[in-house]
């Protein structure tokens, strides 16, 4: 983000009120601010309970062209992929997928963000990725993370992404916590390595549970950081960090900006943020952005400013009964207006920051309150 006393200043003249439609992109424009979609958000949709997915009868068509036509219908910049997209059935990167793809970002002028490594949605791994209990399995896991790297290259992304999503248990007794948090350490040593050596980020993402309905193996986004700091002081220099998932934090009840402020105090780099909603104690609902408590997105926008957080933010929702290119221009019009109020409060800055040093919590509500409610 660019934030300056000239583009503050002129906040709330040229983005006087709700902002929506051609607003949101200036004002996206004037702060710097790159917003972007993960492709699996433009449907369709599956889950346990409808096996044939959501969408209406002959409205969806879930290739990776047409999801990338329905994230640029919704006016976003920025595109996230998994990498299984641009894989064969024998694993390998399918060169005629990734020629469509970049000639399909080209034609739509979408900006190729973060590439995802997916070590979950195939029955292989359903036993774990980088911590499966077969050492064949685990091998294989690390080599496609690892090729993850230069597919991400081929595409154009920034960083690369690992969210383990089957890398954990779902019973007490079940795993040895030692060993698996050894095992993904050492796998994440290897995929920094390739990333740094392609010039490209790499970042973990947490989540206390879903699918594995104990834990999984990066529960909560200070372990990350601690993994990250681990890696990094092995490979040298920062190039391994976390990735947010605001919904992530909200499951388990903490506070998402304390996270962005504990991340800088330990050196730990922001490399993504996934925006979206979901209730504590839940399961990873991913519903539109700015749908819950919007005095806790708001704090997490601030502190996102105040860490001078620099990348994209990128939306990771499943709205399975609602139109898709409606639903990602609701979280990208919400996500606008909640940044826009914490604009207006880090103008305020010094009173609130005055506020906070005297301890009354009232004081503190007295400076953000007429711009939050």
């Amino acid at each position: 983000m660019k934030v300056t006393k000239s583009n503050l200043e002129t906040l709330e003249k040229k983005h006087k009120g709700y902002i929506k439609g051609a607003a949101v992109s200036e004002f996206f424009k004037d702060f710097g601010i790159r917003f972007a979609a993960g492709h699996w958000c433009a449907g369709d949709f599956l889950d346990r309970f409808a096996t044939d997915g959501y969408a209406e009868e002959g409205t969806s068509d879930s290739g990776i062209l047409a999801q990338m036509e329905r994230v640029a219908a919704a006016e976003i910049e920025g595109i996230e992929f998994h990498d299984t997209v641009f894989l064969n059935t024998d694993f390998k990167p399918d060169k005629e997928i990734i020629a469509a793809v970049k000639k399909q970002l080209k034609r739509l002028k979408l900006v190729p963000t973060n590439m995802n490594i997916n070590l979950f949605t195939h029955p292989r791994w359903r036993l774990g990725g980088l911590t499966n209990p077969n050492r064949v399995v685990r091998a294989a896991a690390l080599r496609n993370a690892l090729q993850a790297v230069e597919i991400a290259d081929a595409v154009g992304c920034r960083s690369v992404a690992l969210w383990p999503g089957s890398d954990g248990w779902d019973y007490n007794f079940e795993s040895d916590y030692g060993e698996m948090l050894n095992m993904f350490v050492n796998g994440c040593a290897a995929i920094n390595r390739k990333a740094k050596s392609y010039g490209l980020r790499f970042g973990i993402e947490a989540k206390l549970k879903e699918p594995r309905e104990g834990n999984m193996v990066i529960s909560t986004t200070t372990k990350a950081m601690l993994v990250a700091r681990t890696v990094n002081e092995a490979c040298g220099g920062k190039n391994m960090g976390v990735a947010i998932d605001y919904g992530h934090e909200m499951m388990y009840g903490v506070e998402p900006a304390d996270m962005l402020y504990t991340a800088k105090r330990f050196g730990v780099p922001i490399t993504n943020f996934h925006l979206n909603n979901a209730k504590y104690r839940s399961n990873d609902e991913d519903r539109v952005t700015g749908t819950g408590d919007n005095w806790a997105l708001a704090d997490f926008c601030y502190a996102a400013i105040v860490t001078g957080y620099d990348g994209w933010f990128g939306e990771d929702q499943f709205t399975y009964r609602q139109n898709p290119v409606k639903a990602m221009s609701l979280s990208r019009e919400i996500f606008a207006n909640v940044m826009k109020k914490a604009l207006l409060i880090y103008k305020r800055r010094d009173a609130l920051k005055k506020s906070q040093s005297s301890g009354d919590s009232s004081a503190v509500i007295d400076v953000v309150k007429d711009i939050l409610i």
